[in-house]
């Protein structure tokens, strides 16, 4: 075979397959997919990995890293280009070749979401990748606050004019989720904010009022338009069995972030699959309080990873997750950040190593229990 950018060999390298490791292996890619892969001598020279991993580009559906980009300081906006060119180095340097990019539509509680300058993040997305400046596939997550007052005038928007891939249903109420236990929302967003009790207790008084009003139909109109469209919907942050069924009833696929043991347990068993952060297990646990991601993987309930706020951490967990949790193999680890997350969301051709599918590679060494990224493929293209 004669190597082209998109048509090349790799040899000497720890395959990590579905089922198994393969040690000393080699694969062949092919007008950007993967031809066929074998174990010992490489049909001809080609990329000497040295024994390092070869693994399936990563599947990220959830990042907060885009908008501190393009605000990483309060009232300082970055040129939104460049925000999501920086952005898309890091998650492509991360492993990652399929991204979605996680915006927040309606106007957050406590004056911390973007607003209208979603559009702006949304015409740089689409400039970036129209002309070609980006590493990564990037494909759109909104993630809708349900008690707000114009979330859904903005999902309507956003649907009218960018293409939407997945949508997640949020609700930081107060007393709700992630906040039932109500000092803990008082804590999180007074050092947010930096403000006082009394403010405080405005703020939660608003919040609850604009719940009572809109949280109930909010949601009925977010779940018809994703099901019109076709859109993957996510729960986010559920606490209790009721929430559960909820999103049963909702047509949920993915649970993002379960607060109790319960919730991702009740997830698992009813066909939606359990997402977590990997900041949670790297850390050893949450820093909200709720369940460790890690307790959720003995259970044998947790399906996806997510980076969550920091991009390495997919990988990071990952190889963790083994360590942490015997039970879990490699691959059984590997297929949590590439096999599992693309196939919640309609993925079928991407996220292992299986001849036909996208060559969508990542090449790690490991550093003590480290591992680095070294080179990343997307569809047989070196990005990184």
């Amino acid at each position: 075979m004669t190597a082209t950018p998109d048509s090349f060999v790799i040899e000497n390298a720890t395959l990590i397959l579905p089922d198994r490791i393969v040690p000393g292996g080699w694969l062949a890619v092919s007008d950007s997919r993967i031809a066929e892969f074998g174990e010992g001598r490489a049909p001809e020279r080609g990329i000497d990995l040295a024994g390092d991993y070869l693994l399936p580009g990563l599947v990220e559906l959830h990042t907060d890293h885009l908008e501190s980009h393009y605000a990483p300081r309060p009232k300082v906006r970055w040129h939104p280009l460049a925000a999501v060119m920086a952005y898309d180095a890091q998650i492509a340097a991360a492993g990652i070749t399929t991204v979605f990019d996680s915006l927040r539509i309606g106007s957050d509680f406590d004056k911390g979401s973007l607003g209208e300058e979603v559009w702006t993040l949304a015409d740089a997305i689409k400039t970036a990748v129209a002309e070609g400046h980006v590493r990564a596939e990037h494909r759109t997550h909104l993630r809708c606050e349900i008690s707000s007052p114009d979330v859904i005038d903005q999902a309507e928007r956003y649907v009218a004019e960018y293409p939407v891939h997945m949508m997640s249903l949020m609700d930081h109420t107060p007393g709700q989720r992630q906040f039932r236990d109500i000092a803990v929302w008082k804590t999180y967003y007074s050092g947010k904010n930096g403000v006082g009790d009394d403010a405080m207790n405005a703020l939660m008084a608003r919040r609850l009022a604009m719940h009572e009003a809109n949280a109930e139909t909010h949601r009925r109109r977010l779940v018809e338009i994703a099901r019109a469209r076709g859109v993957v919907l996510a729960s986010h942050d559920d606490a209790t069995p009721e929430h559960v069924e909820e999103a049963k009833t909702d047509g949920v696929a993915i649970a993002e972030f379960p607060t109790t043991i319960e919730a991702a347990r009740g997830s698992h068993a009813a066909g939606i699959r359990v997402m977590m952060g990997g900041p949670n297990i790297v850390r050893g646990g949450s820093h909200s309080g709720s369940v460790a991601a890690e307790a959720v993987a003995r259970e044998g309930v947790l399906d996806i990873i997510s980076s969550d706020y920091v991009p390495a951490s997919l990988l990071m967990a990952a190889f963790d997750l083994p360590r942490r949790v015997p039970a879990i193999s490699l691959p059984e680890a590997v297929a949590t950040v590439t096999r599992n997350p693309a196939l919640a969301t309609g993925l079928a051709d991407r996220g292992a190593l299986a001849a036909g599918l996208r060559a969508d590679l990542v090449c790690v060494h490991m550093t003590g229990a480290v591992p680095v990224v070294r080179q990343v493929w997307r569809e047989g293209r070196r990005v990184a």
